[in-house]
């Protein structure tokens, strides 16, 4: 009697959605992480097939849940909008994250950074972007012979992946979108929407100020209209 084994089936891999560690350690490192994202955000807002994530687990291996980073921040194209526990590439068509952004804390060790880069270099991250706020400096990676090289001047650098430009006068980050507008904080645009509000508000007024001027100076010709037909005189024969 030969006894059948029931088949081997494989349980679902689980890929963890939190590491266990804070998405910042600072709150300039946390604005940064921020701004950089909701900037990006808006930037691509109209485009459904771009997908931005700031914190978020990426998995790049097929059935691996322990190889993992989570990027401070991370654009890929070529996925739909949408809220994920995490990224797991091979559920993503097998898209990797295309440009990463990393926001300095004192907490990073050199080690670290070094892992992080070596991580991106070997997953196929095409632009990396590495910024140290306490330092005010920007370092750029770009993807070249399937090598994620230096790029040697960051200041005016524009990505070619997002079209954004960088600059650091007086040492301080500055971004452009490819219109030539700055990335703007929470309060800036929030300003911005503020007097966008008034102005558009003081037009209405002057607009209806405008009918009013309009409507008065036709009651105040019809009543001439009237007083010349009263004296026998046809105002439309004038």
């Amino acid at each position: 009697m030969v006894t059948q084994l029931p088949p081997i089936v494989q349980e679902d891999i689980i890929y963890p959605e939190s590491d266990g560690q804070p998405m910042a350690d600072n709150t300039k490192q946390f604005e940064l992480i921020v701004f950089v994202k909701k900037n990006c955000d808006l930037l691509f807002a109209n485009n459904p097939d771009v997908f931005v994530a700031g914190d978020l687990l990426w998995y790049p291996v097929k059935d691996d849940n322990v190889t993992r980073r989570a990027p401070d921040i991370m654009v890929v194209f070529g996925r739909p909008k949408g809220d994920r526990g995490s990224y797991v590439q091979s559920q993503e068509n097998n898209i990797p994250p295309q440009v990463v952004f990393e926001i300095l804390s004192p907490g990073n060790t050199h080690k670290e950074m070094i892992a992080k880069y070596k991580f991106y270099q070997r997953f196929g991250v095409e632009e990396y972007y590495l910024y140290d706020p306490n330092t005010c400096e920007l370092t750029g990676w770009l993807r070249s012979n399937n090598e994620l090289q230096e790029i040697e001047q960051m200041a005016g650098w524009v990505s070619p992946r997002l079209r954004i430009r960088f600059e650091l006068p007086n040492n301080e980050l500055q971004i452009f979108r490819p219109d030539g507008q700055p990335f703007l904080t929470f309060l800036e645009l929030d300003q911005l929407r503020e007097q966008e509000r008034q102005r558009a508000e003081q037009a209405e007024t002057q607009a209806q100020q405008e009918r009013q001027r309009a409507e008065q100076a036709e009651a105040q010709l019809e009543a001439l209209r009237a007083l010349l037909r009263e004296k026998g005189i046809n105002p439309e024969q004038l």
